[in-house]
């Protein structure tokens, strides 16, 4: 991810002990699903806007994550919140058709601190709100780079708590044994303490490279304890899940109400004769579900992991945290389903006009012997 514009950093409440402090920034993620294609040539006319560079790996082996195409990537205003909180912002444009938002703010305070920030604001600002009109203010002027935009955007949200330092420089294993329970509200949201089988259940979903480093993923928030460089790969491969998400959902709806026209058509076409329509509609169904097997296909595959198995094994972990394998298997069987209304269409239709023609083969030869025989005495 890149590094978003710095800011002084400030504390967010009064002095914790020393052995307490911690030191880093929350990211702050949501995203839109606004059209099927974003024209990525053409956003740098309309847009301040530059191409995200290539994650850099927590090691130096030749293997590294690729985009299929960068993101395109642009500066925002700073938002301010109502309890004086400024937080630097960019905007990121994916070529299939998901802009994402990110605020970012630095922090510096103890776990108490950093407990009671997560709780209010996973919870109590609505961010979605707040970054939908900058989107669509932006987009006025990149209409030409949209293709097929959307009346109505999907939206996800996503916090990510990165602490950078803490007292006394503690392992990985250290700082989940000492401070698990408020690593686990932190990932929650939750002001009060977990028990101790939910907190096993948050710390249960963590990944290290280093005995130094450790993110622990949940499904509307994550904690990183690395470096800036090192929690690069974590930021930008945990956005890019939500993104996945955001897009299955999308084709999960849309396939929702591909399948609902179906149906309507099937059970209004009972007849013999109305059978005969059924080969535009299987025509159109077979149409739309290459477009979402193509669409499916360019967003799975928008990001390359290429021979690095611990950003593999990171996204495989975000992925399934998220939700996006279970709106994948959704999107899969209603695809699957949908293949199969369409050569149950086209069989029905088959038949019906299998049996004009046997009809009308029938009624030429009927017609043959009625002219043959006419006027023969019997």
């Amino acid at each position: 991810m890149s590094t978003l514009p710095p800011s002084p950093v400030s504390p967010i409440s009064p002095a914790s002990p020393v052995s307490q402090i911690l030191s880093g920034s929350v990211l702050v993620l949501i995203q839109f699903d606004v059209c099927e294609e974003l024209r990525l040539d053409r956003l740098p006319q309309a847009v301040s806007a530059r191409t995200v560079l290539q994650p850099s790996m927590k090691h130096s082996a030749p293997a590294y994550v690729r985009y299929e195409r960068p993101p395109v990537v642009e500066p925002i205003e700073p938002l301010l919140l109502e309890s004086g909180e400024r937080l630097e912002g960019e905007i990121k444009y994916y070529d299939y058709g998901v802009v994402s938002v990110v605020f970012q703010i630095p922090f510096s305070g103890g776990w108490d601190s950093l407990v009671h920030l997560a709780s209010r604001w996973v919870w109590d600002v609505d961010f979605a709100s707040r970054a939908e009109p900058i989107v669509r203010q932006k987009l006025e002027h990149a209409a030409a780079a949209m293709v097929k935009p959307y009346a109505r955007w999907l939206s996800e949200d996503y916090f990510i708590f990165h602490v950078r330092e803490a007292a006394g420089t503690p392992t990985a294993a250290d700082l989940t044994r000492d401070h698990g329970l408020q690593i686990a509200q932190v990932v929650r949201g939750d002001r009060l303490l977990l028990s101790t089988g939910e907190c096993n259940e948050v710390l249960h979903s963590q990944i290290s490279y280093y005995a130094s480093d450790v993110a622990v993923i949940g499904w509307n928030a994550a904690f990183v304890y690395d470096s800036t460089a090192g929690a690069e790969t974590s930021i930008q491969l945990l956005e890019y899940a939500n993104s996945q998400l955001l897009e299955f959902r999308h084709y999960d709806e849309l396939l929702t109400g591909i399948l609902d026209n179906v149906y309507d058509v099937l059970g209004q076409r009972t007849g013999f004769f109305a059978r005969w329509g059924l080969a535009r509609s299987a025509t159109n169904l077979q149409t739309v579900l290459l477009d979402v097997a193509e669409l499916t296909e360019r967003a799975d595959n928008a990001i390359k992991f290429l021979s690095d198995m611990f950003a593999a094994r990171l996204y495989k972990l975000a992925a399934a945290k998220v939700g996006v394998p279970d709106y994948k298997d959704l999107v899969a069987r209603k695809l699957r389903t949908a293949e199969e209304l369409y050569h149950s269409m086209v069989e029905q239709f088959n038949q019906s006009r299998g049996f004009v023609l046997e009809a009308t083969v029938v009624l030429i030869l009927l017609i043959e012997l009625f002219f043959l025989f006419r006027g023969r005495p019997f």
